[in-house]
């Protein structure tokens, strides 16, 4: 692989390709709260970035409902974000302009997500972005969900690329870990009501949004990849 720098670049999904949070969030109000379970917007942030599956225990450890089992309320909530997704979903501003960034200095495309496979291949063809990827890896095959760099791991093992050579771009506190312990260079983008979230003062650059994907912050990335890099 070549890159002037880099061989890898690797996005998450929700929240930073597309505005899938608030389509998370109503689907988990809605399916949760018939359930029992006291949520809300802000209460959701609690878990934003993990794997619907780890979602979906951690409020049945704190609110324990009778009925349906965990794994089957988590595909009824993966079944209503998609139906949301395709009735409202929109792509976040400055995507395809960091997309083209990333292409025109020879990086290999990843998306490395904490959602299922249905839902990724679903926006990826609905905002016509899968030719772009040249993987697609989800938390699904792995053992962990982010804050755990597993997902990020197995996408840069994909590409066959050396994780400390790929930049991750990330929303959440949790992918913003994640990607910090798979040793790569990280972009954050939180949405306005997080951007004070200490995870965030891990990232290598924070973005009020993707249009500020630039070749001047390409630059300082780069930079900061040879300051890190053994012998540099």
């Amino acid at each position: 692989m070549a890159g002037d720098g880099f061989d890898a670049a690797i996005f998450d999904m929700d929240g930073l390709l597309v505005d899938t949070e608030p389509l998370w969030q109503q689907a988990e109000v809605e399916i949760l709260g018939a359930l029992g379970v006291p949520l809300d917007p802000h209460r959701c942030r609690q878990t934003k970035g993990m794997f619907v599956g780890e979602v979906m225990a951690y409020w049945h450890r704190r609110f324990p409902w009778d009925g349906p089992a965990v794994d089957q309320v988590a595909a009824q909530v993966v079944d209503r974000v998609c139906e949301l997704v395709a009735e409202r979903g929109t792509l976040q501003p400055g995507v395809r302009g960091a997309i083209e960034l990333c292409e025109r200095h020879g990086l290999g495309l990843a998306v490395a997500s904490s959602s299922g496979y249905r839902l990724i291949d679903l926006v990826l063809e609905r905002f016509e972005l899968a030719r772009h990827f040249r993987v697609v890896h989800s938390a699904e095959d792995e053992p962990y969900g982010k804050p755990h760099p597993a997902v990020y791991l197995g996408a840069a093992a994909r590409l066959g690329a050396e994780p400390s050579r790929c930049v991750a771009w990330e929303d959440a506190p949790a992918g913003v870990v994640a990607a910090k312990a798979a040793r790569m260079v990280c972009v954050a983008v939180p949405e306005p009501a997080e951007r004070g979230r200490s995870a965030f003062a891990l990232a290598d650059a924070v973005l009020g949004s993707l249009v500020e994907a630039d070749e001047d912050l390409y630059a300082r990335l780069v930079a900061s990849l040879d300051q890190a890099l053994p012998g540099a």
